[in-house]
């Protein structure tokens, strides 16, 4: 295997605390994508304040945290189901009352906490699928290391690659790459909301989306050399 930045050792004691996930940023930043946090990567108190007074409710504290830290890096939230800026937050109908902060790129679901549960300082958070508004992970600082990883799983360029998970193949992918502490959270897409799950090796991260009669993997070296390294581990029509 190669050297280099392993999620899954990152995440080996979960994401317990919001602490544990603001941690795990600063790491990945460091040491994965190479470009440390800095101060103007958030968005300021004056202005999430700002925010709190259009929307007549204060923030989830961990939803403001984390556009107080990194909400501004588009590389870490808008690549492919972006982050939705501050003052573009809006109410959503559905379950009684949704605050909408991240959406779908051509707009086929979003992520929200019920208004019911937005006094909470870590709430859960719910995703629109094709049956509705469904639960997606218990609390938000899980849903930010949800959000981070896959952002940056699915940024174009020619470290990626996807493919289609032949069943033959599930027993390599479990020998060679360690599952990420994350619990299950579902798919938006398709009506049995298939779990989305995660593993990863040094330089290496991988997500199965989905249970085999329909499973893919997307896959993210953190060099070219990287992802013909799992390429080679899980041999199959590869679509790049």
């Amino acid at each position: 295997m190669t050297a280099g930045f392993d999620v899954a050792t990152a995440l080996s004691g979960g994401v317990p605390t919001p602490v544990h996930a603001w941690d795990f940023v600063h790491r990945f930043t460091d040491e994965w994508v190479g470009a440390p946090l800095h101060d103007q990567d958030g968005f300021t108190e004056a202005e999430l304040d700002d925010v709190e007074s259009h929307l007549g409710f204060e923030l989830p504290l961990v939803l403001r945290q984390g556009y107080a830290l990194f909400g501004r890096r588009d590389d870490l939230t808008r690549r492919q189901d972006p982050l939705v800026p501050p003052p573009c937050l809006n109410v959503d109908d559905g379950l009684d009352g949704l605050l909408v902060f991240r959406r779908e790129n051509q707009d086929c679901a979003r992520w929200g906490i019920r208004l019911d549960q937005i006094e909470q300082a870590d709430p859960p958070v719910w995703v629109e699928s094709d049956r509705g508004w469904i639960p997606f992970l218990d609390r938000m600082s899980l849903a930010w290391v949800e959000l981070v990883l896959s952002e940056t799983l699915l940024s174009p360029g020619p470290h990626y690659d996807a493919c289609e998970l032949p069943e033959a193949l599930l027993p390599r992918l479990h020998d060679r790459y360690a599952p990420v502490p994350l619990p299950d959270h579902p798919m938006w897409a398709g009506a049995d909301n298939s779990p989305l799950r995660w593993y990863s090796a040094p330089g290496l991260l991988i997500r199965r989306d989905g249970d085999l009669d329909l499973a893919w993997l997307h896959a993210r070296g953190r060099t070219a050399h990287d992802l013909r390294t799992i390429r080679a581990d899980l041999p199959t029509a590869w679509g790049n």
